[in-house]
Protein backbone atom coordinates (compact mmCIF):
# COMPACT_ATOMS: atom_id res chain seq x y z
CA UNK A 1 0.00 0.00 0.00
CA UNK A 2 1.11 3.14 -0.68
CA UNK A 3 2.11 6.00 1.70
CA UNK A 4 -0.46 8.90 0.93
CA UNK A 5 1.92 11.76 2.78
CA UNK A 6 5.22 13.08 2.00
CA UNK A 7 7.47 15.78 2.62
CA UNK A 8 8.27 18.69 0.57
CA UNK A 9 10.99 21.25 1.50
CA UNK A 10 9.91 24.84 1.43
CA UNK A 11 13.77 26.28 2.61
CA UNK A 12 16.39 25.02 4.55
CA UNK A 13 14.89 23.64 7.39
CA UNK A 14 11.42 24.39 6.54
CA UNK A 15 8.78 21.58 5.55
CA UNK A 16 5.52 21.32 4.34
CA UNK A 17 3.51 18.16 4.82
CA UNK A 18 1.76 17.42 1.64
CA UNK A 19 -0.92 14.22 -0.01
CA UNK A 20 0.55 13.03 -3.04
CA UNK A 21 -2.71 12.36 -4.36
CA UNK A 22 -4.10 15.83 -4.64
CA UNK A 23 -0.32 17.54 -4.21
CA UNK A 24 -2.11 20.26 -1.70
CA UNK A 25 -0.80 20.84 1.69
CA UNK A 26 -2.17 18.39 4.31
CA UNK A 27 -4.16 19.10 7.29
CA UNK A 28 -3.14 18.06 11.27
CA UNK A 29 -5.27 19.29 14.36
CA UNK A 30 -6.90 21.67 12.00
CA UNK A 31 -4.09 23.48 10.62
CA UNK A 32 -2.18 23.23 7.27
CA UNK A 33 1.65 21.27 7.82
CA UNK A 34 3.47 24.27 6.28
CA UNK A 35 7.10 25.74 7.04
CA UNK A 36 8.02 23.45 10.06
CA UNK A 37 10.98 22.24 11.30
CA UNK A 38 12.21 18.45 9.79
CA UNK A 39 11.70 16.44 13.12
CA UNK A 40 7.98 17.74 13.51
CA UNK A 41 7.31 17.39 9.80
CA UNK A 42 8.61 13.71 9.75
CA UNK A 43 6.62 12.70 12.87
CA UNK A 44 3.31 14.06 11.40
CA UNK A 45 4.13 11.94 8.19
CA UNK A 46 4.19 8.97 9.49
CA UNK A 47 1.12 9.30 11.63
CA UNK A 48 -1.26 10.87 8.76
CA UNK A 49 0.36 7.73 7.00
CA UNK A 50 -0.74 5.58 10.12
CA UNK A 51 -4.26 7.03 10.46
CA UNK A 52 -4.84 6.70 7.16
CA UNK A 53 -3.43 2.90 6.02
CA UNK A 54 -6.11 2.18 9.08
CA UNK A 55 -8.87 3.96 7.48
CA UNK A 56 -8.04 1.68 4.28
CA UNK A 57 -7.79 -1.58 6.29
CA UNK A 58 -11.13 -0.99 7.58
CA UNK A 59 -12.77 0.02 4.68
CA UNK A 60 -11.41 -2.98 2.88
CA UNK A 61 -12.64 -5.12 5.58
CA UNK A 62 -16.41 -3.46 5.27
CA UNK A 63 -16.60 -4.19 1.79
Amino acid sequence: MANRYALRMDEPDSWTVFDIFTGQPAEFEKKMVIGIKTRRAEKIVSELNAQDAKRRAEADRAS
